[in-house]
C-alpha cells in the first residue's frame, strides 16, 4: 500500500514517476528473495537420504522376519550373503517421504566381507547398527552379540577414517548419551520433529560425566540390541524350568553390554506383535531425529525397553536384588546353560540287526547245544523184543511178529513180563506156520492142509492176523490163556 499512497501524495510532483518505479522494483526483489528463502528452507527440512541400518544376528534368530515386518511385507524371501530391504519413512509435518536402507548380513562369518558393499567411510556417520539376539535360545545371546560387535568393529577399523572424523563421531555418541532426558520432561514442540525449544535446553542442562563402564567400546554410531521371539519366555518356564531369576540374570548381562556400547535394548515378538511399532519409532527417532515420547519399560520381563542414555549401574543393581542362587559377576554360560535335552540329537543311534542275521545266529546257537533224548524210554522196550526172534523168517511171519510191538510203546512196570510173553507168542505162531507142511495123518495137519488146498496160504495168514489183533485188544488174562494153548496142542 505504501507505493500507492506515495503515488497519490506525490502525483503532482515531476519526480513522482521515478519514485514510483523504484518502489515497485524493490517490492519485486523482496518477493523474489522471500520465495527463494522459503524454497531453500524447505529443501533443508526434507528428510535426508542415504541412511543405512546394518542388521547382524545368527541364522534363525528372526532378523529378516522382523525387518520385513517393519517394512510391511507379510511374505518375505530369505536370501544368502547380504540381503537388502528398505523402510518407508514419512514425515507428516513436512509431508515428505524417504527410504531407509536395511542391510542384513548372513549368520555365517564367511560373508562378513560383504559389509564393504553396504557401508563405506562416507556413509558410516549415517548408519545404525542392530544386533539381533534370539530369546528362544538364551544361552546363545551373549556370545552372539559379542561376536557381531567385534565383526562391526573390525569393519570400521578397515575403513580407515581420519582420526579427527572418528573422534567427532565418538564425541557425538557421548553427547547424545549424556543429554538423554525423559520424554515427560522434554519440551514437545512438534508431533514428530524436535523444535528449537528442545535444542535450547541443551545449553541450559548440566552434562553429567559418564560412568566407569559406559561407552568403553564406542563405535561412533548408534547401536540397538533387539531380542526377538520373546514369546518363548513361557516355553522356557514350562519346559526348561526357567524362573524369574534366570530372566533377570539375562537382562542384567545384556544391559551391562549395552552400557559399554551406549546401545538401546528392546524385547520384541513378531508372533504376538509386541513392541514392533515401538521399534520402528525408535529407529526413525535415532536416524531422522523424530520426536520420541515412550519412556523406559522394565516391568514386564518379555517387553523390556531401555533407550540409550537412560540406564546406569545403579538401575541395573535393582535387578540384582532378585538374584539369590547366582551372583551378577558369574559367567553367563555357567548359569544360562544349554538344556541337556538337545544333546540327545548327537547320541549314537542303535541300528536294528538284520532279521536273517539274527536267525542265523540263533541257528548256530541251537546247533551247539546237546540234543535232548526225547524217546530214550522206548529203546529198552525194543531191545528185549528183538532178541528171541529168529533171523530166518518168511515175509508173512515178519509182519505177524512185528505187529505186537506196536501195542507196547509207553513205559510200563510190567515191561519184563510182557517181553517174555511176547517171545512165547512168537514161538507159538512159528509152530503154526511150520505145521502147514506136516503129515496128512495128523489131526492138525489135515485141517490145515485141506484149507490150504482150497484157499492157499491166505486162511492161515488171516487167522494169524486176527489172532494178533485180538491179542492186542485183550488184557494180560488173554495172554496167559494163549500161553497154555501150545502145550495142549502138542499133547
Amino acid at each position: 500500500m505504501a507505493p500507492v499512497l506515495e503515488k497519490k501524495l506525490l502525483g503532482a510532483a515531476g519526480a513522482g514517476d521515478t519514485l514510483e518505479i523504484s518502489n515497485e522494483d524493490e517490492e519485486g526483489q523482496n518477493l523474489w528473495s522471500s520465495i527463494l528463502s522459503e524454497v531453500s528452507t524447505r529443501s533443508r527440512s526434507k528428510l535426508p537420504t542415504g541412511k543405512n541400518i546394518l542388521v547382524f544376528g545368527e541364522d534363525g534368530s528372526g532378523k529378516t522376519t522382523i525387518m520385513a515386518k517393519l517394512q510391511g511385507a507379510e511374505h518375505n524371501k530369505k536370501g544368502r550373503g547380504l540381503e537388502y530391504l528398505y523402510l518407508s519413512v514419512h514425515d507428516e509435518d513436512r509431508d515428505d517421504q524417504t527410504r531407509c536402507n536395511v542391510w542384513i548380513l548372513d549368520g555365517d562369518l564367511y560373508h562378513k566381507g560383504l559389509l564393504k558393499f553396504a557401508v563405506s567411510g562416507e556413509s558410516l556417520k549415517d548408519t545404525l547398527a542392530v544386533f539381533v539376539a534370539d530369546m528362544s535360545r538364551p544361552w546363545t545371546i551373549m556370545e552372539s552379540i559379542q561376536k557381531w560387535s567385534s565383526v562391526l568393529r573390525e569393519h570400521i577399523d578397515k575403513l580407515k577414517l581420519p582420526p579427527e572424523e572418528m573422534r567427532e563421531m565418538e564425541q557425538k555418541m557421548v553427547k547424545d548419551f549424556q543429554e538423554y532426558t525423559e520424554p515427560e520432561e522434554a519440551t514437545q514442540s512438534s508431533p514428530q520433529r524436535r523444535g528449537t525449544a528442545a535444542s535450547g535446553t541443551e545449553d541450559e542442562g548440566v552434562v553429567l560425566p559418564l560412568g566407569d563402564n559406559v561407552l568403553t567400546h564406542n563405535l561412533g554410531i548408534p547401536v540397538l540390541i533387539v531380542c526377538t521371539k520373546c514369546d518363548a519366555v513361557s516355553v522356557l518356564e514350562k519346559e526348561h524350568d526357567y524362573r524369574e531369576e534366570h530372566f533377570d540374570f539375562i537382562q542384567s548381562h545384556i544391559r551391562r553390554f549395552c552400557l559399554q556400547y551406549g546401545a538401546a535394548l528392546i524385547y520384541t515378538s513378531v508372533k504376538e506383535e509386541k513392541n514392533l511399532d515401538l521399534l520402528y519409532k525408535y529407529i526413525v527417532h535415532k536416524m531422522y531425529d523424530f520426536q520420541f515420547t515412550t519412556p523406559a519399560l522394565v516391568v514386564e520381563k518379555d517387553a523390556v525397553f531401555i533407550p540409550s542414555g537412560w540406564d546406569n549401574e545403579k538401575k541395573i543393581a535393582i535387578v540384582h536384588e532378585n538374584l539369590t542362587t547366582v551372583k551378577p559377576e558369574d559367567p553367563f554360560e555357567d548359569f544360562i546353560m544349554k538344556p541337556p535335552v538337545r544333546k540327545l540329537v548327537h547320541d549314537k543311534e542303535v541300528a536294528a540287526e538284520d532279521e536273517q542275521v539274527f536267525l542265523m545266529k540263533q541257528q548256530s546257537l541251537l546247533a551247539k547245544q546237546p540234543a535232548t533224548p526225547t524217546r530214550g524210554t522206548e529203546s529198552p522196550a525194543r531191545a528185549p523184543s528183538g532178541s528171541p526172534r529168529p533171523t530166518s523168517r518168511t515175509g508173512p511171519a515178519n509182519v505177524a511178529s512185528v505187529s505186537p510191538m506196536t501195542a507196547v510203546k509207553k513205559p510200563d512196570p510190567n515191561m519184563k513180563g510182557a517181553a517174555a510173553n511176547e517171545g512165547v507168542l512168537a514161538n507159538f505162531f512159528n509152530s503154526l506156520l511150520s505145521k502147514k507142511t506136516g503129515s496128512p495123518g495128523s489131526p492138525g495137519a489135515g485141517g490145515v492142509q485141506s484149507s490150504a488146498k482150497k484157499a492157499g496160504q491166505k486162511p492161515v495168514l488171516t487167522d494169524v492176523q486176527a489172532e494178533l489183533d485180538r491179542m492186542t485188544r485183550k488184557p494180560d488174562s488173554m495172554v496167559t490163556a494163549n500161553n497154555t494153548s501150545p502145550t495142549e496142542n502138542e499133547a
